[in-house]
């Protein structure tokens, strides 16, 4: 897909789709940084990925954001792709509406939304700097387009990003720089397996869940293609696009 050899920052890419995302790249001959958060996912992702730069971030701090950019710019050479995967999800971003505390939504907006506003603004600027353009790409969820039970803030901050990609996809065309998302429907992670449970504990009342029409659940490999030909040369005149991957999750 044109992308051999660039140098690939992915954040949140110790777990999940993050994983499945480095791999992707990795698997075509790509240099790739992962950024993560706890150390036992790190540990546990490292495994045979020796080649990979891993990268512990907090996305809630500005200056280790920074830090991650710039030595992710220092090994790489460069950076030609961003994917935005951290965030709260699964079990991690349930909470009834009434019960929000001020931290949660700390938390949550935080990770899911300023983190992805402050790397994609560090990565954009080394981009510009550099002068070869690239893509940016944000994995946001289809809660940006329709409600979830209890996770009011989590569909908030996801709606957010997909507007904050049509906006960054505006202002640096003009420097060559792509910026789309990817809308992922109900996937198989160890973050979201016990979803279902997690809401009948909180006493959401289950008449709103939905159902995929291909009758299964997605798995982290798909979105990981979806992300990977965003970022290629292939999708070279898409920008601002949201590209939802849900197994017809929102058609109904």
């Amino acid at each position: 897909m044109g992308m051999t050899g660039r140098g690939i920052l992915v954040t949140g890419g110790a777990t999940g789709i993050g994983l499945a995302v480095v791999d992707w790249f990795r698997a075509r001959g790509d240099r790739v940084a992962a950024g993560y958060l706890d150390e036992a996912h790190r540990a546990e992702a490292e495994g045979e990925r020796g080649e990979v730069l891993w990268l512990r971030a907090d996305l809630r701090r500005e200056e280790e954001i920074t830090a991650m950019v710039e030595r992710a710019r220092a090994e790489l050479g460069a950076i030609g792709v961003l994917v935005n995967c951290a965030s709260m999800t699964g079990t991690a971003s349930l909470m009834p509406f009434l019960d929000c505390t001020a931290a949660f939504l700390d938390d949550m907006i935080g990770t899911n939304l300023r983190g992805a506003v402050l790397v994609s603004q560090a990565v954009a600027r080394v981009m510009v700097r550099d002068g070869r353009g690239g893509a940016i790409v944000h994995v946001a969820s289809v809660g940006a387009l329709a409600a979830q039970e209890h996770a009011s803030v989590y569909c908030a901050t996801k709606a957010a990003q997909v507007a904050l990609g049509r906006a960054m996809a505006l202002e640096l065309a003009q420097h060559g720089i792509r910026v789309n998302c990817v809308s992922p429907g109900d996937i198989q992670t160890e973050a979201s397996a016990g979803v279902g449970g997690g809401l009948r504990a909180g006493g959401a009342t289950g008449r709103y869940l939905r159902h995929t029409p291909l009758g299964r659940r997605g798995r982290v490999e798909e979105i990981a293609a979806a992300i990977g030909w965003l970022a290629s040369d292939e999708a070279s005149f898409v920008t601002g696009a949201n590209l939802v991957a849900d197994g017809g999750f929102l058609t109904y």
